[in-house]
């Protein structure tokens, strides 16, 4: 199993992972290679897109981040990372989830992103116990929804995001 930046030739693995889970959630969201390529693998605002694939090369799941811009569809702060994670169904408890969100907290702080949100259905005790156990805390509940967040640097962390303190 090994992470990496995900490539255009990716989306129809991604979008294989993401229709299973789409049709198990009973969701009209779209899920075609082509959609998967625009808003996930090529979007304007990615900064990273990783996947995690098997020893065989199969897409066991991936994680998106991008940027939030002003207006946003998530009514998320602008200048903050906005994440989603798929993992494959059965292929859970193996450490997919982990290992994508190494990859995107190194890429977050390379951006020097304050903080990450993650909004997730407020069905997906699946999904809300994996952001939780990555360091994400609730901060906003709106009707079906629960966002999180991940501070990637608090202002104490200053320095170390290249402001100087002279």
């Amino acid at each position: 199993m090994k992470v990496r930046p995900a490539l255009p030739a990716d989306a129809e693995g991604m979008s294989v992972v993401l229709r299973e889970i789409l049709a198990a959630w009973k969701s009209n969201r779209p899920c075609s290679i082509e959609h998967v390529r625009m808003f996930y693998v090529e979007h304007p605002d990615r900064i990273e897109c990783s996947v995690v694939e098997s020893d065989k090369g199969d897409i066991l799941g991936f994680q998106s981040l991008k940027l939030a811009t002003e207006g946003n569809s998530w009514g998320v702060p602008p200048g903050w990372g906005v994440i989603g994670t798929y993992v494959k169904l059965g292929a859970g408890r193996q450490g997919i989830g982990k290992t994508l969100f190494q990859a995107t907290r190194e890429a977050a702080r390379k951006a020097k992103l304050p903080n990450i949100d993650a909004t997730i259905g407020e069905n997906n005790d699946l999904g809300l116990a994996y952001y939780e156990a990555m360091g994400f805390r609730t901060y906003r509940k709106e009707p079906g929804r629960i966002s999180k967040v991940y501070v990637v640097f608090s202002p104490t962390d200053a320095d170390s995001r290249g402001a100087s303190t002279k």
